[in-house]
């Protein structure tokens, strides 16, 4: 009796690998597969919502993103490291964002506050008439 269910057991496993993988000669004449049997193991469709970061991402926005797991899952360490590294960066991209236009601020400013006549580059006043007198 254990032969028979040891037998069977062989056979049950070969026939699942023979319709997985489809190692199945492929010679004139014969049926094909059930499509089924035929298409393999496919990607189920995605039936979660993608994770998203907003167009205007800040650093805050990274700490809540949260994959969700799946059967194979992902290394949550590495997945967690890309993501402390992109809030990192994306924190100093701002701060020389925001350093850079308050810089150009200042300097709009300044111009606009000594608007009046333009100095020639030795400090005097510039010459008058196109050609220089």
């Amino acid at each position: 009796m254990s032969f028979f269910l040891v037998f069977l057991a062989i056979v049950l496993v070969g026939a699942v690998l023979w319709a997985s993988l489809g190692l199945r000669p492929r010679r004139n004449g014969r049926q094909p597969l059930p499509a089924v049997l035929d298409g393999g193991f496919e990607q189920p469709p995605a039936n979660l919502p993608p994770v998203l970061l907003p167009a205007a991402a800040t650093p805050g926005d990274i700490d809540k993103v949260r994959f969700s797991l799946g059967l194979r899952g992902y290394r949550m360490d590495q997945v967690d490291q890309v993501l402390d590294d992109l809030r990192d960066q994306l924190a100093a991209a701002r701060a020389e964002a925001d350093r850079l236009r308050a810089r150009i601020r200042d300097l709009e400013e300044g111009a606009a506050s000594g608007a009046g006549e333009p100095e020639a580059p030795d400090g005097g006043t510039p010459p008058s008439g196109p050609d220089g007198q």
